[in-house]
């Protein structure tokens, strides 16, 4: 019994740090622009309201990851050694089990907050979940994997929207309009995250899909959001800096580095309804 306790502690620490290991690469491409946007469309209605919708997002991130992860961990093995599966820190049985226990306790913090947190956000990230990783979406053509890509972000992004708020079940006019424009970016954009179907195929024509959106979405941000010229400026020409980089640089290391820049960019453009928030106040 003496050692009962270090064990326990012992296990907490390894379940902890496989949990961050599934969803470790997804930080910078959800957890940070997901909170982000969360904050600036509810708002945020105080700080001690942040952890929770951090953890709301991390929690439906990892029971992605985990339905995402236990696929396939063969490509894993190859290209994401440290990842959970390849590394053998858990066994593929027991990812298995903890992708399906994962799914009552999604729903189930989701109820905590409100119905509309549940239904609108919870069961249908859920189901997209589903629908990408079990149903093969994620193996279909690359417009239809962008649009259930995208659906499924703004599915974080209602959840921890509503999550922020102070009844945790309305969303004023920014709250809304920031979640409908969080979509058409990532169906726009989506395929600079990591995706490498377009540019094998395309390779010139997805090079240029990257630099053109990205300039007319910082175009419309700023004037929907109503940045003054020299925020406005800034943005534009970071944006224009990602999308040359993408056309010019090619390697797998360029392709690496514009990737930041872009994760860069998206916090920026989730974030800028909290700066049309504060101008109009």
């Amino acid at each position: 019994m003496h050692d009962f306790l270090p064990r326990i502690a012992h296990f907490m620490h390894q379940s902890a740090g496989t949990a961050f290991l599934f969803t470790k690469s997804d930080i910078k491409t959800t957890l940070i622009p997901v909170t982000l946007l969360a904050s600036a469309a509810g708002p945020l209605c105080s700080l001690s309201r942040l952890p929770h919708v951090i953890f709301w997002i991390w929690l439906h991130l990892l029971q992605f990851d985990v339905s995402n992860q236990y696929l396939n961990p063969e490509e894993d093995a190859t290209n994401k050694s440290d990842r959970p599966l390849p590394s053998k820190r858990i066994s593929l049985l027991t990812a298995v089990w903890l992708r399906w226990l994962l799914v009552p306790g999604c729903l189930g913090l989701s109820m905590l907050y409100s119905v509309e947190t549940l239904y609108a956000t919870g069961i249908a990230l859920i189901s997209l979940t589903f629908i990408y990783n079990e149903a093969g979406c994620h193996g279909s053509h690359w417009a239809i994997r962008n649009l259930v890509n995208a659906a499924g972000f703004a599915s974080f992004e209602a959840g921890a929207t509503f999550v922020s708020t102070s009844d945790y079940r309305s969303l004023d006019n920014v709250g809304l309009w920031s979640i409908m424009l969080s979509f058409g970016i990532f169906a726009t954009t989506i395929h600079t995250i990591g995706r490498k179907t377009i540019p094998i195929v395309h390779p010139h024509i997805a090079r240029w899909s990257v630099l053109i959106p990205l300039l007319i979405w910082s175009l419309c941000l700023s004037g929907i959001w109503s940045l003054k010229t020299p925020e406005a400026m800034c943005f534009i020409l970071l944006s224009a800096h990602i999308g040359t980089r993408y056309l010019r640089l090619d390697t797998v290391e360029d392709d690496q580095v514009s990737f930041y820049w872009y994760n860069v960019w998206l916090s920026i453009a989730h974030f800028i309804p909290a700066y049309y928030r504060l101008t109009q106040s």
